[in-house]
């Protein structure tokens, strides 16, 4: 386990670790309200599809903590739910919580001390699902990467992610565990910095080397350097594959197949979005033009001119070489053999 938890549920509130300060400050706030884990998750101060999926399902249970009349409860936990679900629109975990909370809620006919017992233990249980799934993605995944490898990774899919452990990130982390010896460039994924700023901070504490490089110098590193495969998480992949992930994931697939790098996804299975045919169809989510154009309060750039922030991007199936969920590797065509994995859960 990690030295720390991004995420964590006490008695009655979520403490979170806000993902803003880092690396300069590590802090904890307390969540009481279901609107203050709404904020959190569109403010980013807890980030990563995992770990919002993760606080949704907490923000559900604060809600129905803060009634006690059953009528009152119900509408409630409507406009938790409808709060949360419009938080953030591209990462398909949050939505996938939602639903498994819904499904407590929406048709329970006990008393309402029974629900909010019920709904503590079904976001429990997806809290600690995290935490298998994470470890069974690093084990699965770490048999691609080779000893002495060097891995180029982008935005941070590590412990801050998740609860724990981390799905690509993780993957490296594991195999650093074992005893391979790895060194790993990370992208510094602007415009909010994530690899630079969270995902060096991780492998910092867990002592694994590594270099930042900004999001261009990709396509130089590959060819100087020898990279042996890009390792990248998602926040949503189609039933054909196609991916959404953070702003770069495209461009970085794109070098890397023309260099001839294995470029791996790493998601859990609630990632996978089989009602969404293809990529076209995600939506992705735009965020505020002052993440471009400012560096923390320092302004960089004209404030006239105008700004596309787009905080996700989608990569083709045609450029992931495999796709590794905590249920195996899965490998084209994915639009036969994503579903194999939902179909082999059943059986």
């Amino acid at each position: 386990m990690s030295t720390f938890r991004s995420i964590e549920w006490k008695e009655d509130r979520l403490i979170i670790l806000d993902q803003r300060e880092l690396p300069e400050e590590t802090r904890y706030i307390e969540l009481r309200t279901v609107k203050q884990v709404a904020e959190a998750i569109k403010n980013m101060v807890v980030r990563g599809a995992p770990a919002i999926g993760v606080a949704a399902a907490y923000g559900i249970l604060l809600a129905a903590l803060g009634s006690n009349d059953e009528r009152e409860m119900y509408e409630c936990l409507r406009r938790a739910d409808e709060l949360l679900r419009s938080s953030r629109p591209t990462a398909v975990n949050l939505f996938w919580a939602l639903d498994r909370m819904r499904k407590i809620w929406e048709n329970f006919k006990g008393n309402v001390e029974e629900l909010k017992k019920l709904l503590e233990r079904e976001a429990k249980a997806i809290e600690m699902e995290d935490v298998a799934t994470n470890l069974a993605i690093a084990k699965n995944g770490a048999q691609l990467v080779p000893d002495n490898a060097k891995i180029i990774h982008h935005c941070n899919t590590g412990s801050l992610a998740t609860v724990d452990y981390g799905t690509a990130l993780g993957i490296i982390r594991y195999a650093h565990e074992i005893g391979k010896k790895i060194h790993v460039f990370l992208d510094e994924t602007r415009p909010r910095l994530q690899g630079a700023r969270l995902s060096a901070w991780e492998l910092n504490q867990l002592g694994i080397p590594h270099t930042i490089i900004v999001d261009g110098a990709s396509g130089l590193v590959m060819k100087r350097f020898g990279v042996n495969l890009v390792l990248v998480g998602a926040d949503r992949i189609a039933a054909n594959g196609d991916t959404a992930n953070k702003i770069g994931t495209y461009n970085l697939a794109i070098v890397a197949r023309y260099h001839g790098v294995p470029f791996y996804v790493a998601a859990p299975t609630s990632t996978i979005d089989l009602s969404t045919a293809k990529g076209d169809l995600i939506t992705i989510e735009e965020r505020s033009k002052d993440e471009v154009l400012k560096i923390g309060e320092t302004t960089i750039a004209p404030r006239e001119s105008d700004v596309f922030n787009p905080a996700f991007d989608v990569t083709p199936a045609e450029l992931i070489t495999a796709i590794v969920t905590e249920r195996g590797i899965v490998y084209p065509p994915y639009e036969e053999n994503l579903p194999r994995l939902f179909a082999s859960n059943k059986s």
